[in-house]
């Protein structure tokens, strides 16, 4: 069986630019037709920049991967997907693409960046990456500030926009923050702390408030988050489904693969094309109808339109 994919995160953008590979090389674990052989519906590229640039360098490092995206991803069958309703408008055959951000750093404080890049396209956006900025702390910060006036100030603006604001990557303390108010909620690439003691991960009150937030929560195929070990295995990261499952969570499952910003691999779900592995995996524990939502359609049900 053949269930169409949307995949809230990758990081090819981020290689284009850093590694300067082509989308069409081969060499990225997201390309054209890789999208198309794993039959993914839509796919969410990432902005990622380096914490420790310099705040130009920042900044060119996101508007090159903006053009990476507009020049080389873009084309007649990967098409820009710029608000949710263009959802409905996707043709068979075709993919959507939609940009969102992982990480504000290059805003370096200014909400006029916030402007440039929802007109640019952004649809989606983390304060943080692991680090700290000026929106908030990230995993890593041991300060206790949580979101700061600016990151509010760019949650007010997603809400009003209707944008997600992601809380992968947050530190405990934004994380609740972002709770209180934000109006759409996403977890593009998290899992289950219960199963793997892993800061990357979201504890039971996190996934509960998440649940109760009506947010969607999309597993990551990294073997360090799923098991804590660089192997994993399809039926080790299906734990984390069942768990999310098992709190209340079924119904807001989806799919943040990682792909081009994970260097450790769960064998048969090694790039974007192996995603149908996952999906005749899911079939043996699932119905169809739960295997079609966690693939795509409970993320188009919670859509903030």
């Amino acid at each position: 069986m053949n269930i169409p994919v949307i995949d809230l995160h990758c990081d090819a953008l981020w290689r284009m630019q850093q590694d300067g590979h082509r989308f069409d090389d081969g060499l990225l674990d997201v390309n054209a037709d890789k999208l198309r052989a794993g039959n993914v519906m839509a796919q969410a590229f990432a902005i990622y920049v380096y914490p420790t640039l310099t705040l130009e360098e920042k900044r060119a490092a996101a508007f090159k991967q903006i053009a990476h995206f507009q020049q080389e991803v873009l084309s007649e069958h990967v098409v820009h997907i710029k608000k949710w309703t263009d959802f409905d408008k996707l043709r068979p055959g075709q993919t959507g693409a939609f940009l969102t951000i992982e990480g504000v750093d290059f805003f370096g404080g200014d909400i006029d960046f916030w402007h440039q890049f929802r007109e640019l396209g952004v649809l989606s956006i983390g304060l943080t990456w692991n680090y700290s900025n000026e929106a908030a702390d990230g995993l890593h910060s041991t300060s206790q500030i949580g979101v700061t006036p600016f990151g509010k100030e760019i949650i007010k603006l997603n809400n009003e926009h209707r944008l997600f604001t992601d809380v992968t990557h947050l530190h405990e303390r934004s994380f609740w923050d972002v709770i209180e108010h934000a109006d759409y909620v996403i977890a593009s690439h998290s899992n289950a702390m219960a199963i793997c003691n892993h800061e990357r991960n979201l504890n039971d009150a996190q996934i509960r408030a998440m649940i109760e937030k009506n947010a969607p929560i999309h597993v990551v195929y990294y073997p360090e988050f799923i098991n804590g070990t660089n192997r994993a295995r399809m039926t080790d990261l299906i734990r984390h489904i069942d768990y999310i499952c098992s709190l209340g969570g079924k119904h807001l499952i989806g799919l943040g693969s990682d792909f081009d910003g994970i260097d450790v691999k769960i064998p048969h779900l090694e790039h974007a094309g192996m995603h149908q592995n996952l999906i005749n995996e899911l079939l043996k524990h699932y119905s169809e109808q739960e295997v079609r939502g966690f693939a795509a359609a409970n993320f188009l049900k919670h859509l903030p339109k």
